[in-house]
């Protein structure tokens, strides 16, 4: 696989030389394309239907597993002007959720997922005739996909899968050497709305991938409340991408060496600091591949301590405590508590990059991180604590699965 630089990448020349490619392959064969509303798959559908017109057919799969709204929110964005394109809902909840009912290994829920997600569109494409699937896969999924990072739902004939054997269909992938920031580029050429072109990217699983754990019905609601409070709260605060998780409530005091490895990573040496572990597993990468650890936090640091100075140092430290400490893949920092025992805990996760290969988590304001973590406590009666992310990418991943 080539892979350009964005210097090096000239769009014209790449729509050019990719509309001749799909019609090669096409012909004149109908095609199917799953799409998110994400600029991934948008910007497939409109380079495919450039080169194929009303031989592609779009589809959105409502999982269950999106935000709220989101397949309405989808529909209206795609099929209103300039983009027009025209968009079947397909309602799949109940087979999705019944796939991955009971999975806590974040692999395992993946690949359910996977098998879900292509038996759906295998009986779609078989009805409307379609003998190819168009995929907006670029060269990150590919590449963590084969370096085991994690599973990509649309990777399929990269790790030894045929479609066309198992699902009916083959697939083409005309934006898999591409980067983030190249597809971004070439939507603008494709006349995709600003506000599309830099949507942030929300993972192919949709909230599977940050419902930690086993996937139940009241966390995922919880999950989808949350999400909506920190994608309101984080719009304007600079952050590349910015989203929340849900873990079941499960902690453990810290041991004493890992209290005293923070204290001094941190230089905190005459302050009281509080740690726990928390037994939920998150993903994070060593050596290029794959690793599941536990997530350390630090509590709420008193005021007297100068939260603003620990949550920055915390920040500045974390890699360098995560490599020494492999057993672990998240530094986090509670940013809010309720009282009494409840089910599950929330985390929210805000970064910036260029490439998303790599990411550096925001600093952001103690004042903004308690104001938000507040309004999501705020009568919901299943959230314990609120935490923020202190790690970058690598030595964690940017989803927590």
């Amino acid at each position: 696989m080539i892979l350009m630089s964005n210097v090096d990448f000239d769009a014209d020349s790449f729509i050019e030389s990719k509309l001749n490619e799909i019609r090669e392959a096409l012909g004149e064969g109908r095609a199917l394309i799953a799409v998110s509303g994400g600029v991934d798959s948008t910007t497939c559908a409109l380079l495919t239907r450039k080169a194929i017109g009303k031989n592609l057919l779009c589809v959105f799969i409502d999982t269950g597993l999106m935000r709220k709204g989101e397949p309405e929110n989808v529909k209206r964005s795609l099929a209103k002007p300039p983009l027009k394109l025209p968009l079947k809902i397909i309602r799949a909840r109940r087979s999705f959720m019944s796939k991955v009912r009971g999975l806590t290994d974040a692999e395992d829920k993946r690949k359910a997922f996977r098998e879900a997600f292509y038996s759906t569109l295998a009986i779609v494409a078989e009805k409307e005739g379609c003998n190819w699937l168009i995929q907006g896969t670029i060269a990150p999924d590919l590449i963590e996909t084969r370096g085991g990072v994690k599973t990509q739902h649309n990777v399929l004939e990269q790790i030894g899968i045929d479609p066309k054997k198992i699902y009916g269909f083959k697939v083409l992938e005309p934006i898999s050497t591409l980067y983030k920031p190249q597809v971004r580029i070439l939507s603008r050429r494709l006349g995709l709305p600003e506000s599309a072109c830099e949507r942030q990217p929300f993972p192919g699983p949709g909230l599977l991938v940050r419902c930690v754990g086993e996937v139940k019905p009241g966390k995922l609601s919880v999950l989808k409340e949350v999400t909506d409070i920190v994608e309101r709260a984080f719009a304007s605060s600079g952050a590349q991408q910015y989203f929340a998780a849900v873990i079941d409530n499960r902690i453990a005091d810290a041991p004493g060496e890992i209290v005293r490895t923070l204290k001094s990573t941190l230089q905190l040496h005459d302050e009281i600091l509080n740690v726990k572990i928390l037994q939920s597993q998150a993903t994070g990468v060593r050596d290029g591949s794959r690793i599941y650890g536990r997530m350390v936090s630090i509590l709420s640091p008193p005021e007297k301590s100068n939260p603003q100075t620990v949550l920055d140092r915390a920040i500045s430290k974390s890699a360098e405590f995560i490599e020494s400490n492999p057993e672990y893949t998240r530094l986090l920092i509670e940013t809010g508590g309720a009282r009494g025992r409840k089910p599950y805990s929330a985390i929210i996760r805000a970064v910036n990059t260029e490439d998303y290969m790599t990411a550096r988590p925001l600093r952001v304001p103690w004042t903004m991180l308690r104001r938000v973590s507040s309004r999501i406590l705020n009568g919901n009666l299943s959230l314990s604590t609120v935490y923020y992310d202190l790690t970058p990418k690598p030595p964690a991943t940017i989803e927590f699965e």
